[in-house]
């Protein structure tokens, strides 16, 4: 088999020509001792095979990070039979800089000059014969997003790979800043600059400080809004669905001991089935629209206006993107802190992952407000009000996470910030299907799977705490008992406590824990009606304070389970994973300590 190497800058459409070529017939996975992500896949072309290897997206070969040095290396190592290094057409001066370094290492090189749809709408003319000259290797050009040029990419990997000898690049005695300037100079016509100026207009409106953060705060409301508003009726069909499936398992397990059937229906499957109901459809949401965001090119506008204050916490402003990731899933935002290059940088953003509220923090977050706050009233007003609060805890989040960023960077973590270069890559068309496969097989269904995996035995553990009693008391009602005066000193109680603890596998089934305790049952307990569960919360003892202490330790506690297994399979560290867990925890108990005691000094409670 023909083995291809897929070398580029980030954001020249890399990805997009590697799943055009390969379809289905992929894999993804980390290097071998590496935590970077490896994609492979083949094809077939005139009768053979192809495989072709995705390496990083990276700017230079020098080898600055993982990603850089992963590329090297394998480029250096002469496992493959000839490197395609994709270029980006509108912005090629900075791209022919890896193209050069990659000539350094191996004259098995074609270079493929893509996204030339993007560069004729900007009226950018490249002359790829005149650029192949110049380089001393082939070049074909291509628009991916439309698949145009494939057959010529795939005629010129075919001439690539059969060369007996490889082809002798030029090499010429300067920098290769210099010369990829004179090559870019040589190659490269512009007609339309209206287009760029329309574009910087756009940019100066997205990354002021007086307009870009508003926008921001708009845009991600309007993302969460999404969120949560479109996952109510999948959710509502997902439940209907394994409840359905519940009673066929019932009737399976109609003969068994009633502790088996308690144990596996009421506690391993119902548990499970909660979580994949209340988890699947915002993630199913979330991550194809901020996978959209990113597409489109808006991503790097974000890092861009938060990079000053990641700077004043000696924090990398990469950290800002992986802080967007968590709002979908704290365990995506923990992988997604690979693109930091600094050891130090990246271990304050795993630590600070949790600060954010993930899309399983939502359901109690929108409950306690809507009963609490909003007061069950309906209309365009309340639901404002509602988005608003929302969106007031997103930002407190936000908050916290830059305040623990400084915190570790002035303690545990000490060091400067590094420098690192963030590219503002032109606004582009999204493209939606590719979009929506990437998002749900890369992130949704992965975290899903770590969740499931958790969920399973942990409903085992919740039926038995329910339902073995000890000196006529579940143990559920004892430890709930036990951890009562403590609870209250932060305004809880150990119901809400312990719902937490038993929660740790999802965030997801925290209030179903919480109630099926208030009400002495067997198995999870679902309230559809907010009023009654109001109600039940109130006669429970609840106030507003209690709400707003739930609200904060809802925010900021431990990770989940998937969280926590991330967080150990990224640092590899017992001692690091503990910190992770002890940080938020210490910040939502202080807040809670916070907030109670001013409540009661001043008699409002």
């Amino acid at each position: 088999m023909n083995r291809v190497a897929l070398a580029g800058n980030p954001n020249v459409g890399k990805s997009t020509l590697f799943n055009a070529l390969t379809g289905l017939r992929q894999h993804t996975g980390n290097w071998a001792g590496k935590t970077v992500a490896t994609a492979q896949g083949r094809y077939t072309y005139q009768g053979a095979e192809y495989q072709l290897v995705d390496l990083p997206g990276t700017y230079s070969l020098a080898a600055h990070s993982q990603e850089e040095a992963v590329a090297r290396d394998y480029i250096q190592s002469g496992q493959a039979d000839g490197v395609v290094v994709v270029c980006d057409a509108t912005c090629l001066e900075r791209n022919l800089i890896l193209v050069l370094q990659v000539l350094e290492l191996t004259g098995r090189v074609l270079v493929c000059v893509n996204l030339m749809d993007e560069a004729e709408r900007l009226g950018v003319e490249v002359d790829l014969p005149v650029l192949s000259q110049r380089l001393g290797v082939p070049v074909v050009g291509a628009a991916g997003g439309r698949q145009d040029g494939l057959e010529e990419l795939k005629a010129g990997i075919a001439r690539l790979v059969e060369s007996e000898a490889p082809a002798a690049p030029r090499r010429e005695p300067q920098e290769r800043v210099t010369l990829a300037e004179r090559y870019a100079a040589q190659v490269v016509r512009s007609q339309r600059a209206d287009r760029l100026r329309r574009q910087r207009r756009l940019d100066r409106l997205l990354t002021s400080k007086s307009t870009g953060i508003p926008l921001m705060l708009l845009l991600f409301g309007l993302v969460v809004w999404l969120t949560v508003a479109g996952a109510n009726g999948p959710s509502a069909l997902l439940t209907a669905l394994f409840a359905r499936v519940g009673e066929t398992l019932a009737g399976w397990l109609a003969g068994a001991p009633a502790w088996l059937s308690g144990i596996l229906l009421d506690g391993v499957y119902r548990v499970t089935a909660w979580v994949v109901a209340v988890m699947l459809p915002p993630m199913a949401i979330f991550f194809p629209l901020f996978t959209l965001l990113e597409d489109l090119g808006y991503l790097p506008r974000v890092a861009f206006v938060m990079d000053h204050a990641f700077q004043k916490c000696r924090a990398c402003g990469k950290q800002c993107l992986t802080m967007c990731m968590s709002m979908g899933c704290n365990a995506c935002g923990v992988t997604g802190c690979r693109i930091i290059d600094s050891p130090r940088e990246r271990l304050i953003a795993i630590l600070t992952s949790s600060l954010v509220p993930c899309n399983g923090k939502f359901p109690t977050l929108i409950a306690l407000i809507t009963i609490f706050f909003v007061g069950g009233r309906s209309g365009l007003l309340a639901s404002l009000e509602g988005a608003a609060l929302l969106l007031g805890t997103l930002v407190l989040g936000v908050a916290g996470t830059l305040a623990c960023s400084r915190l570790l960077s002035a303690t545990v973590l000490r060091g400067m910030p590094t420098s690192f270069a963030l590219e503002l890559p032109p606004f582009r068309k999204p493209r939606v299907g590719e979009v929506i496969v990437r998002s749900v097989l890369d992130r949704t269904l992965f975290v899903l799977g770590r969740a499931v995996a958790v969920a399973a035995p942990a409903g085992a553990v919740i039926w038995l705490m329910a339902n073995v009693s000890l000196g006529g008391a579940s143990l559920l009602d004892c430890c709930t008992g036990f951890l009562d005066p403590f609870a209250r000193v932060f305004g809880l109680d150990g119901v809400i406590l312990m719902a937490f603890l038993l929660g740790w596998p999802a965030n997801e089934i925290v209030l179903p824990v919480m109630l099926m305790a208030y009400l002495s049952a067997g198995s999870l307990v679902e309230f559809d009606d907010l009023a009654a569960l109001g109600q039940l919360l109130t006669q429970q003892g609840w106030t507003w304070l209690t709400a707003v202490c739930t609200m904060l330790f809802s925010l900021f506690h431990w990770p989940c389970s998937t969280t926590c297994l991330t967080i150990y399979k990224e640092t590899g560290s017992v001692k690091w994973t503990a910190l992770a867990v002890a940080l938020p925890t210490a910040l939502g108990l202080g807040l809670c300590l916070i907030a109670a005691t001013a409540a009661r000094l001043l008699g409002l409670a």
